[in-house]
């Protein structure tokens, strides 16, 4: 019982004879009926007769309910002399005569909600055992405390206590519900949509004016299905959902929506509760439609649905096609961006934005040239330009016209970036991107491009030796999900791309498995990254396996400036596959289309250094002469590095090889990021060269750059019977690499590799290799 109640009550047990005048008063669920039962039982057992009508001096009056009493009723108990009158009432309706009454009582009780404690306490008698601190908890916040739904929450679950609301707790409401008044039942409707403190959407709902929605707020207070701030309670939520018919509900939602929709405000809430439900009408077409627009940027998968509610309520398809193809395109629907946007090109006024999304859409399909192409067509200029130079036509970039949004300067930033890296410096081009990117980072997902500028940007590092410049723009790009789900799987392959350029194998691996790649450009890009892996990692069986793929991602993507990265590890691929049949007309059409541009060092170098690495493969000395040639054409720092590098390899293959040159060279390509072709070009010139010492210090210098530490700490001799080389050999077979890959690994030969694992067979005396492999976990684990 509510503890003010409870101490009168102890005071009238104490003294039953006393006079009381007592008011006890709450909205309906609030126990105002327990509280009257047990006056009446402390009478009764007191002898004092109880009544409900004044007359008997020596009587008890109680009466429940007395805001439902008379005028006349409630005048002749405030003029009776009464010496015990105690009446339970609602706070709403209060009459003038009511008013008095509680006036000339005197005393009044307002009863509250129980507690955590409470609730506690009925549930432990309820249940048999205290309940769980979560179970009480539930149990406090889906019922605001009220003791009757406590009640019939804990009556519903005494079988099975659980922290979910059973059907029969919500049966009991359906005669609460049906009480109510026409009006307050609207208003409880309206406040389960989120409109219950909104007085003038109210009175529009309503037909009353302000004074009347007040009165009517103020009533459904009264019956205690609201909380202190007037929303509704979850338990009381779902006994709406449960036994008021849907159609009632949905009937004030709808007209909600429109009253909004006519207020000019916002309708995303009400829109997206109606989703599903089949209404329709030109009024909640136009609530979808408009609601569809407010989550274009937030929410496009939300969007795109909303765009189809509104269609199928009854609005127009060519009113909804631009929109619902860019929603459709910013959420990764490209299939249904596309067919939208022809429906958008051909028979809706919104012909320029349908033309945008088509554009965006092929962009990331590999069809850049038809991309550029509608670009143009819809005005986007910026866009065009970066498009018809991807594809080989050097053209000016014109200033941005129409009004200076974010995207527009961005695009235009991104427009000067491209068409810097051709024929401009490297830096300046980054710079550009850069910034386009920082322009872009506070629209985050609800930008709609062919590509971001971050992922530009990162090319551009990969291409002149900028990783760090590369990565941070990256990772600012995922920070804040530019481009949305359409350019998230982008921005993870190029980041697994420069940790596999960096050697960290196994974080690429790790970002690429993060990716489910859909478009032809995202698949190129993954399939060239498990290429490059598996060539890294010396894995030829993987890299077979792959192989098919490799082509079919090459024939669905036609060449362009910025699938360049894929098709120089395709070309090194093919080589070592014996199958460069396949990708040469892919890659003459790479080399035609960077001539057409003039042959720029900074996308060239890569394409000219993949190429050196396949003809060392091929065994093709005189190719791989040219492409040293070219290298050392550009003179940038980067270009430096490779070109310098690109001879110690020539030379290392002819057999002369120059320990001092070579690991200059190396440290060259480390400095650059190549953190793998450093450490595998010094490793590589140790085993072929001579000079003892010189093999020494080169395999030291590999070691160095790859940063491999020792795969277990080196044991003292009294504790491990195994070398420090033996451990390592040891540890990378454990993980199961063959010997040519561990001899990869650790700069040494397979038949190396082999007498270390025959040694430590002897020295362990293992008579089978499963018996070799379990001592060596166990010495493993032990160090």
């Amino acid at each position: 019982m509510d503890e003010a109640a409870k101490r009168v009550l102890d005071a009238t047990e104490a003294d039953p004879l006393a006079p009381v005048a007592l008011a006890v008063i709450a909205p309906g669920g609030y126990g105002k009926t327990t509280v009257l039962k047990a006056f009446r039982r402390v009478y009764e057992n007191a002898g004092i007769r109880v009544t409900d009508r004044p007359g008997d001096a020596e009587a008890a009056v109680v009466i429940d309910d007395a805001h439902k009493l008379p005028a006349a009723r409630l005048r002749e108990l405030a003029e009776a002399d009464v010496p015990r009158l105690i009446i339970a009432l609602r706070p709403w309706p209060r009459s003038t005569e009511l008013s008095e009454l509680t006036r000339t009582l005197g005393q009044t009780v307002m009863l509250a909600p129980m507690d955590r404690a409470q609730v506690r306490s009925h549930a432990s008698g309820a249940f048999g055992a205290a309940p769980a601190a979560e179970l009480v908890e539930f149990l406090f916040k889906q019922t605001g405390g009220v003791p009757a739904y406590v009640d019939r929450l804990v009556s519903a679950m005494s079988s099975r206590p659980v922290t979910e609301v059973p059907d029969a707790a919500l049966a009991a409401f359906r005669y609460d519900l049906d009480l109510l008044e026409p009006d307050v039942l609207q208003y409880v409707l309206a406040a389960q949509a989120g409109a219950g403190l909104r007085t003038d959407l109210l009175a529009s709902l309503l037909g009353r004016d302000a004074n009347d929605v007040v009165t009517v707020m103020e009533a459904a207070r009264a019956t205690g299905l609201l909380g202190h701030d007037g929303t509704l309670l979850p338990i009381c939520h779902r006994a709406i959902r449960a036994v008021i018919p849907a159609e009632r509900a949905l009937a004030v939602r709808q007209r909600l929506a429109e009253l909004l929709l006519e207020r000019g405000e916002s309708v995303l809430p009400l829109a997206r509760s109606l989703l599903g439900s089949g209404v329709g009408g030109a009024g909640v077409a136009a609530a979808f439609n408009a609601a569809a627009h407010e989550s274009l940027t937030e929410d496009p998968a939300l969007s795109a649905k909303l765009f189809a509610a509104a269609v199928s309520a009854g609005r127009p398809v060519a009113q909804c096609a631009a929109g619902w193809a860019h929603a459709s395109a910013l959420a990764g629907d490209l299939d249904s961006a596309m067919r939208l946007a022809d429906q958008a090109i051909s028979g809706s006024e919104d012909k320029a934005d349908g033309a945008r999304v088509a554009a965006t859409a092929l962009a990331h399909r590999g069809q850049l040239g038809r991309s550029a192409e509608l670009y143009r067509w819809s005005g986007d200029t910026s866009f065009a330009a970066i498009g018809l130079i991807g594809t080989g036509q050097l053209v000016d970039v014109d200033s941005p016209d129409g009004l200076p949004t974010l995207l527009s300067g961005a695009a235009s930033l991104m427009a000067q970036g491209v068409r810097e890296s051709v024929c401009g410096s490297p830096v300046d081009a980054l710079s550009s991107l850069v910034r386009a990117a920082g322009l872009l980072e506070p629209a985050g997902r609800g930008v709609l491009l062919p590509d971001s500028p971050a992922a530009l940007a990162a090319l551009v590092g990969l291409h002149c030796g900028e990783l760090g410049v590369a990565e941070s723009v990256l990772d600012r790009a995922v920070q804040s999900n530019m481009g949305g789900p359409l350019l998230a799987t982008r921005h993870r392959l190029l980041q697994a791309w420069i940790c596999m350029i960096r050697g960290q194998l196994s974080t690429a691996a790790e970002h690429l498995a993060e990716t489910r790649p859909r478009e032809p450009r995202d698949w190129l890009f993954a399939v060239a990254l498990e290429v490059g892996i598996a060539r890294r990692s010396s894995d030829v069986q993987a890299l077979r396996r792959i192989w098919a793929q490799a082509c079919e991602a090459v024939v669905r993507h036609p060449v362009d400036l910025f699938t360049i990265l894929p098709l120089g590890e395709f070309v090194v691929a093919a080589a070592k596959l014996s199958d460069q049949a396949r990708l040469g007309p892919h890659l003459r059409e790479a080399y035609a289309l960077t001539a057409q541009l003039g042959d720029p060092g900074l996308w060239t170098t890569t394409l000219h250094w993949g190429g050196l690495h396949a003809a060392i493969v091929a065994e093709q000395p005189s190719e791989a002469a040219d492409h040293v040639a070219a290298l050392a054409k550009n003179h940038s720092r980067f270009g430096r590095a490779l070109g310098e590098a690109a001879q110690c390899w020539l030379d290392i293959v002819s057999g002369k090889v120059d320990p001092v040159r070579a690991e200059a060279a190396a440290r060259g390509l480390h400095d650059m990021g190549l953190v793998w072709d450093g450490s595998r070009l010094a490793g590589q010139a140790a085993i072929r060269t001579s000079d003892r010492k010189a093999m020494v210090t080169l395999l030291d210098c590999a070691r160095e750059l790859q940063g491999k530490q020792a795969v277990t700490d080196p044991a003292p001799a009294a504790t491990s019977p195994l070398s420090e080389r033996e451990q390592e050999v040891a540890a990378l077979v454990l993980q199961g690499m063959t010997y040519k890959q561990v001899g990869d690994q650790l700069f040494i030969s397979a038949k190396t590799v082999e007498h270390h694992m025959a040694r430590m067979r002897q020295r362990l005396g293992a008579s089978s290799r499963s018996e070799l492999l379990n001592q060596l976990r166990a010495l493993t684990t032990r160090n």
